[in-house]
């Protein structure tokens, strides 16, 4: 038998200005619904694009596993 002992997401993600859309905004969204849902995440990096979008990368738990080390 198998299980899983713990788990994490890697994951880029790119925060656009298509649509008038503000995409530090949407970041600031983001990350507090992560608060909020009690989801454990660590910011990487983020780069602002020339054209003013937003690229972040960022480690996340995944679902709710242990993320024992990956976040410490």
């Amino acid at each position: 038998m198998r299980r899983i002992v713990s788990a994490c997401l890697l994951q880029t993600m790119r925060f656009d200005v298509t649509h008038d859309a503000d995409p530090k905004r949407d970041y600031e969204i983001y990350c507090n619904k992560l608060k909020k849902e009690g989801t454990k995440f660590f910011i990487e990096e983020t780069k602002t694009e020339p054209d003013g979008s937003l690229i972040v990368k960022i480690k996340k738990q995944y679902n709710s596993y242990k993320t024992d080390g990956y976040l410490d």
